[in-house]
């Protein structure tokens, strides 16, 4: 079900009162830009938003300097967030039964692919030969308008892998990834949907260990870890590798203290029932799996997250197609505060899940923003950063989170000084490579807010490559 048409609910019971100027929407490797009128009420006005959230955070900083008591709110803040930090550090992931009590459901496997001659022959050997009792699982490739041989490739492998069905999409079809997801709902039938990417590979008995989570009546999804395949190619790669390990863990660690799981686009599974609250994949917004998060939790569904078994999927290999991944995803997380920050104030998805939802939204999207004006400023008077105790409390838990990270993916759980040593110096060289997010999150914020919104990002080549 498209999101232009999802039944009347509480996402609309209220229009916002910022709404009114243009707003771009960015779908795949097109730029579409369509007018506030075109959207559903909750996505209209994101750039006006926007710019009243960086007024309010630019400003504020400026005033932190110029007021007396400006050192006494940073303190406090940081002590704040600090709680919050200590609760998720000694936390307790949450364990589940690995064992199905009763019948597997049944599961429908989705991918979206564009374009993807060079790895979908392998995908499609990958998914179809899963661990799972005969006729409980299906595998729909969407195969979004390919010009090159994918459409012949899929052909062919249809006619080898019985569970294997293939829609094509017209060069007319709109909404990106979403768009396709949502055209081959109804033709499936699983009780429980995967989602993966057109470069997946996983272990042969993934379902069997990710589908007994569902036994719980409220877990609406379940996120399993990304994993670089070609982790070994770069500093960027290795970089990106230390990042799945450190997001791996803040969502477990977080959802052992009833915070917030997050969905990651590949590897992500979703209860049929929760998927239709929901009304399918949201097609007006650049990342379906990072607004999927928010409507789920509103709903009083949770997202667990799990560290094995991982999906593996290529690391981008330069800083280029680096930036322009990257904003994607910035833009996209931050758009759904835009969108859904009144449903978010009602508390509508519990006291836990709003605190820690506003915790991670002002050490990820609000002090990065903050850092510029607070820079200007701390030269302008030869002063430090008013914000640095801020600053350094989310650089440690980086660092300690990567850490630990790193340490719960590693197979062998022998550890001497030597495996220490090599844990700690690629935290190190991951936490580097992480200060990219500083300038990724603090121009995203700014561009949205101050530029007509008209994104255009470069398809991720998938080339095949990686262990």
């Amino acid at each position: 079900m498209p999101a232009n048409s999802w039944p009347e609910n509480d996402y609309y019971d209220e229009l916002d009162p910022l709404n009114s100027l243009l707003s771009d929407l960015s779908v795949d490797e097109e730029s579409v830009v369509e007018t506030d009128m075109s959207l559903p009420p909750r996505f209209q006005g994101r750039r006006r938003k926007a710019a009243l959230v960086l007024t309010i955070v630019w400003s504020g900083t400026i005033a932190l300097h110029l007021v007396s008591w400006g050192s006494i709110f940073v303190l406090g803040l940081t002590t704040l967030l600090g709680l919050h930090a200590l609760v998720i550090v000694f936390a307790r992931p949450r364990h589940y039964a690995k064992e199905m009590q009763g019948d597997l459901p049944s599961v429908s496997i989705l991918v979206a692919a564009k374009n993807e001659d060079a790895v979908i022959g392998k995908l499609v050997k990958n998914l179809c030969s899963l661990e799972y009792p005969n006729g409980q699982y299906e595998v729909w490739i969407i195969d979004d308008h390919s010009t090159d041989k994918t459409p012949q490739l899929l052909a062919e492998l249809a006619q080898e892998y019985e569970q294997l069905k293939v829609l094509r999409r017209s060069a007319q079809a709109t909404g990106g990834k979403s768009g396709a997801l949502n055209q081959v709902l109804p033709l499936t039938k699983g009780e429980v949907v995967a989602v993966f990417d057109a470069d997946a590979q996983v272990a042969p008995d993934l379902l069997l260990q990710v589908i007994p989570l569902f036994q719980h009546e409220k877990v609406g999804a379940v996120q399993v870890r990304k994993a670089i395949a070609n982790a070994k190619e770069n500093f960027w790669t290795k970089g990106q590798m230390a990042e799945m390990a450190l997001d791996t863990w803040f969502q477990q660690q977080r959802t052992a203290i009833g915070g917030i799981g997050e969905l990651r686009g590949n590897g992500q599974f979703v209860r049929r029932t929760a998927l239709e609250s929901c009304g399918g994949w949201n097609e007006e917004t650049i990342t379906d799996d990072l607004d999927m998060t928010f409507r789920l939790h509103l709903n009083n569904w949770d997202i667990e997250c799990t560290s094995y078994p991982a999906v593996q999927e290529e690391g981008v290999t330069n800083a280029i197609a680096l930036w322009h991944q990257r904003n994607r995803w910035a833009e996209g997380g931050y758009q759904r505060y835009l969108d859904y920050w009144h449903l978010i104030l009602k508390n509508r998805m519990g006291t836990r899940k709003t605190w820690d939802l506003l915790m991670f939204m002002v050490t990820m999207y609000i002090l990065p923003t903050a850092a510029i004006p607070d820079l200007l400023m701390a030269i302008a008077r030869h002063r430090l950063p008013i914000l640095s105790p801020v600053t350094s409390l989310s650089v440690t838990m980086s660092v300690v989170g990567m850490f630990a990270g790193l340490k719960r993916i590693r197979l062998d759980q022998k550890f001497s000084i030597f495996t220490s040593f090599l844990l700690l110096l690629q935290t190190m060289r991951g936490t580097l490579y992480m200060l990219h997010w500083l300038v990724v999150m603090s121009s995203t914020t700014a561009r949205v807010s101050i530029r007509p919104k008209r994104l255009k990002w470069v398809k991720t080549v998938h080339s095949g490559n990686g262990e």
